[in-house]
């Protein structure tokens, strides 16, 4: 048995929301920014072992019904990628866990799109994209198609992480933070094993409104 240590801080999650509202798809732009600002889709955030900066990017808080992405690639070029030195590597820690196609899935014409975009110096930069908790259908997605899809040699800097233990094998444990819900979520792997294989039913939880007061983030997961 593990044993969990640190503290949780408090950060804004998604609200409850209707995801089908007909408002979802006339949102300003500056709207969608807001909102992904909000969200902390994105996050520079700690360091690797190499002593690369991280861009931390949690796909459960991914308003796919909501933002375009135009919105995205503004938002990644004007309040990201500045923040990243032009000049050094960097990596991504993409936590994966309760990604669904009907909630927070954009579809990957759209990732590919969003991915297209980004210039080929932070392409360039980008040194390991670390993959956390991927389930056996995006495995076999981009085992199939991830080659051709995304260009810069995207594919062969993935780097699957099963459990959040291997990741600080990668990562300082001590200077990311991880949303409650993806520790609970490699808890119930440790029961459910199975669950890595798709064989076994894993529901997503709901998903939760701006501003809610409840803390989402933990730093139980660095044992």
């Amino acid at each position: 048995m593990r044993e969990w240590v640190g503290k949780a801080s408090h950060s804004p999650t998604l609200q409850t929301m209707n995801m089908n509202s007909p408002f979802s798809s006339s949102l300003s732009l500056e709207h969608q920014l807001n909102l992904i600002d909000k969200l902390q889709l994105f996050k520079i955030q700690g360091r690797d072992k190499h002593g690369h900066n991280i861009l931390r990017v949690i796909g459960k808080f991914f308003p796919a019904r909501l933002v375009s992405s135009e919105a995205v690639n503004k938002y990644l070029e004007d309040r990201v990628f500045p923040n990243l030195d032009d000049e050094k590597p960097f990596s991504m820690v993409y936590i994966h866990t309760d990604v669904n196609r009907s909630e927070n899935f954009p579809g990957i014409s759209t990732l590919r799109s969003i991915y297209e975009a980004i210039p080929a110096q932070v392409k360039d930069n980008l040194e390991a994209v670390y993959f956390v908790h991927p389930g056996i259908q995006s495995r076999l997605f981009l085992a199939t198609f991830g080659r051709f899809l995304f260009s810069g040699g995207l594919y062969q800097k993935l780097n699957y992480v099963i459990r959040m233990e291997f990741l600080w094998d990668y990562v300082k444990r001590s200077e990311i933070e991880i949303p409650e819900f993806v520790c609970e979520h490699d808890d119930e792997l440790e029961y459910r094993p199975i669950m890595d294989y798709g064989i076994e039913s894993d529901h997503p939880t709901a998903i939760t409104m701006v501003d809610s007061p409840l803390s989402i983030y933990s730093m139980r997961c660095i044992a």
